[in-house]
Parts: C-alpha cells; sequence; structure tokens
C-alpha cells in the first residue's frame, strides 16, 4: 500500500491561493477515480476537485473556509501500490475538520481533466432523520421544499454528502409522501435553537463584493413608472406568431434591446470606473449581465455584444446563460466581462428596488413587477400593465440628470415599442 498525495491545483488566471470551501468526504471514507472530493472557491468561480485514483482517505488537508496556496496538500488518499508521496512531499495534517453547518453549494465549473459524472440516482424518497438534524439542501431547495409543505429531513439526499436536491423533492412527492402524512409539530411551541452557518465559499464572495460596492461607489437610486401594456401586446403577437418555431419570447429580450438603443445617447452609462486609477473607459460593446439567482446565491452571466443580437438571439443566450449559472456549469468567461447589468427579480419584483452596483460598472437597471392598474388615459381611465424600473448609479460617475434622462429614454423606447427597430 502506498499514499497518493493530491494538491492544490492550479486553476489558471494566476491565481496564486483558493478557498476550501466544502468537503464531500472524511477521513475512511473510500473514493474512486472521478469523485468529487471538495469544492475551492476562486475569486470567480466555484471549482470542484476531483480525484484521480481509487483509495481510502487518510488525511484532509485544510478546513472549509481556509485559504489554500495553490501547490499545497489537500488531501491524502491511501492506495494500491507505491503511490506518490515522496519524503520531500510537505506534511499532511492526520485529522478530520470539523464540518461546519453550511449551505450547499453548486459548482460552476470543473477542471478540464475532470471526466463528466453520472446523475445521482435517489434510492429512496424517504429516509429518517432526527427531529433536530438539518439535511444538507441549498436555499432554493429548502425554499422549494418549503412551498411543497414538504419536511425536508424525511426525503432522502441523493447528492454528495446526502445532499438533497430538487428531483429528490419530486421523487418524494411521486411516491405520494407529503406534509400531510408528516408529524405535526405542536402550535405556539417555544423554540431555543440556535444555528450558525459560516459564512465561506461563494456567500462569502458574495458579501464581499456587496460590501465592496457599497463602500467604494457613491450610491444613487433613481425610479420611474413605465406602462408596458404595449410592449407586452407585442411580445404576445411575436409569441402566437413565431413562439413555436423561434421560442417564447420574455420581456428581457426587450429590455436588453432598450438598453442598447439608449445607450447610442448615454455611452457614458456603459462604463467602468477605475477608481484607483482615475480613470473611466466608455465601451462600445455593450456586454449586459443579466444577474440571475442560484442554489449558491446571486451570479451575473454576461449576454456578450447585446448590440449585435436580434430579440431572440438575445432571449436563446438570457436562457441559455441563465440555466448554466443555476446548474452550476456556467464559466469564468461567462460570469464576468459585463458593461452594465440588468437585474430582475421576476414575479417577486415588488413595487421598489435599491439595486447594488456590480463594480466597475457605473449603472444597474433594476425591473420591478409588472401589475395592473387603473390609469387615466385621454381623460378615461383605463387598465394598464405598469411597472415600475429601479435603478442604481455611481454618482462619481454619473450625474443626476444624465440618470433621469436614460431611464426615460428607456420608458419611451417600452412605452412605444416600435422604436427599439428604428435606427
Amino acid at each position: 500500500m502506498g499514499t497518493h498525495v493530491i494538491k492544490m491545483p492550479d486553476i489558471g488566471e494566476g491565481i496564486a491561493e483558493v478557498e476550501l470551501s466544502q468537503w464531500h468526504v472524511k477521513v475512511g471514507d473510500l473514493v474512486v477515480e472521478d469523485q468529487v472530493l471538495a469544492d475551492v472557491m476562486t475569486d470567480k468561480a466555484m471549482v470542484d476537485i476531483p480525484s484521480p485514483v481509487h483509495g481510502k482517505v487518510i488525511a484532509l488537508g485544510g478546513q472549509p473556509g481556509e485559504v489554500m496556496a495553490v501547490g499545497s496538500v489537500l488531501i491524502s488518499i491511501e492506495v494500491e501500490g507505491a503511490g506518490n508521496l515522496k519524503e520531500s512531499a510537505a506534511p499532511v495534517v492526520d485529522k478530520e475538520p470539523v464540518a461546519p453547518k453550511v449551505e450547499a453549494v453548486v459548482v460552476e465549473s470543473k477542471p478540464a481533466a475532470a471526466a463528466p459524472r453520472p446523475a445521482p440516482v435517489c434510492q429512496g424518497p424517504m429516509v429518517a432523520r432526527e427531529a433536530d438534524e438539518r439535511p444538507l439542501a441549498s436555499p432554493a431547495v429548502r425554499k422549494h421544499a418549503l412551498d411543497l409543505g414538504i419536511q425536508l429531513r424525511l426525503v432522502r439526499g441523493s447528492g454528495p454528502a446526502g445532499r438533497v436536491l430538487h428531483e429528490d423533492l419530486e421523487a418524494y412527492l411521486a411516491q405520494g409522501q407529503s406534509n400531510a402524512s408528516a408529524p405535526v409539530a405542536a402550535a405556539y411551541a417555544l423554540r431555543n435553537d440556535e444555528e450558525q452557518i459560516q459564512v465561506i465559499g461563494m456567500r462569502r464572495k458574495i458579501a464581499q463584493r456587496m460590501q465592496d460596492a457599497t463602500q467604494r461607489a457613491a450610491h444613487f437610486s433613481y425610479v420611474e413608472e413605465i406602462d408596458v401594456t404595449a410592449i407586452e401586446e407585442l411580445r404576445a403577437h411575436l409569441n402566437e406568431k413565431h413562439g413555436a418555431s423561434r421560442g417564447k419570447l420574455t420581456l428581457l429580450p426587450f429590455l436588453v434591446r432598450a438598453l442598447v438603443v439608449a445607450l447610442r445617447d448615454f455611452p457614458q452609462m456603459n462604463a467602468r470606473y477605475d477608481d484607483e486609477a482615475q480613470v473611466i473607459t466608455r465601451l462600445g460593446a455593450v456586454h449586459v449581465g443579466v444577474a440571475t439567482q442560484s442554489d449558491v446565491g446571486l451570479m451575473v452571466p454576461v449576454v456578450r455584444h447585446a448590440e449585435a443580437r436580434s430579440l431572440w438571439d438575445s432571449a436563446t443566450e438570457i436562457s441559455r446563460l441563465a440555466n448554466a449559472a443555476r446548474n452550476g456549469k456556467a464559466s469564468r468567461d461567462e460570469l464576468s466581462g459585463s458593461t452594465i447589468t440588468l437585474t430582475s427579480l421576476g414575479a417577486l419584483g415588488g413595487i421598489v428596488s435599491t439595486p447594488v452596483l456590480n463594480l466597475p460598472e457605473v449603472a444597474i437597471v433594476g425591473v420591478n413587477k409588472i401589475v395592473e392598474r387603473p390609469m387615466v388615459v385621454k381623460g378615461q381611465v383605463v387598465i394598464r400593465k405598469m411597472m415600475n424600473l429601479s435603478s442604481s448609479f455611481d454618482h462619481r460617475v454619473v450625474d443626476g440628470m444624465d440618470a433621469a434622462l436614460f431611464i426615460q429614454a428607456i420608458r419611451g423606447l417600452l412605452e412605444q415599442p416600435a422604436t427599439l427597430f428604428v435606427e
């Protein structure tokens, strides 16, 4: 028997260190080739580390949340044969880190050498857990379970380390299980339990970026009400006529088109500000970041060269990127390089929001939900579809008057949708 030492790999882009986000194995576990051992977090993406060998885990080299240098010892595995451990190898701490209670994460990209893993197979929908045991699941899965009335502790997880996935909830429902058949806690019961969740991995990166943005940029927000009745009628007409052959259109590609057209007159919004060098870079290319909620938090995949895309081209790319982000498949290139960001909470969009800038950008356009309201049009009270745009700007670069005029230009384009296509 020998020892195979796996070191923190060089993930590229000049990265010298990464954060160990989550272990998927523990000391004593038997692992097989290509099995995911750990998730690590770079400045841009979550990456999973697969095993290159079969064997038994004998030591872990760090704890979740620890920043590790590229080339440092990540894990040691006992293997058949001589292994690769040499006398000069760095010492490995023979311990099993205490696993904090953390939200499970979905990786964003994989090292090129990793072979694709088979999809997890659910081994039955129901599993017994202690009443106070918290199963591993992402925030999105927890919310889905809450909406369905399912107690997560009764659902068997088919993901790594027993993580409960969306498909596990579906399997649970398919077996006829429901919250109605589960024990119901007594009403008004006293609770004194606490839970500490370590902020690591993607959640830590999101927290750092949001804090950095609010501390460095001089945020100000501007809210405008828009009548989207006409654009919604156009969207419904195009979907009825071309939806079967070209795909259904949401409102987002129309908003992207409105951004592209409005930016022709307001190029100062399509810019990046280097506050250290005191340089503003205005860009001709419109790379629209589309804020997307995933299981691990907010991601911003980028629709590149939106200025050269048709409605359906934009729609297809938005859908592809959103699915990649939600499934943890978005690459680093797909998550970087935006020049202006569009953010929407969809049906949960509320009335008003105050989006946080995606630095070093200087503008972010936020979309609130569409509601039907009585409005006065030419002296008559009529029902119109109304929507607010809640947008934020960097006041160090963008003047308030320019921001207002920019949003008013978008409003005019959406309320008179034919102007979106007039060159």
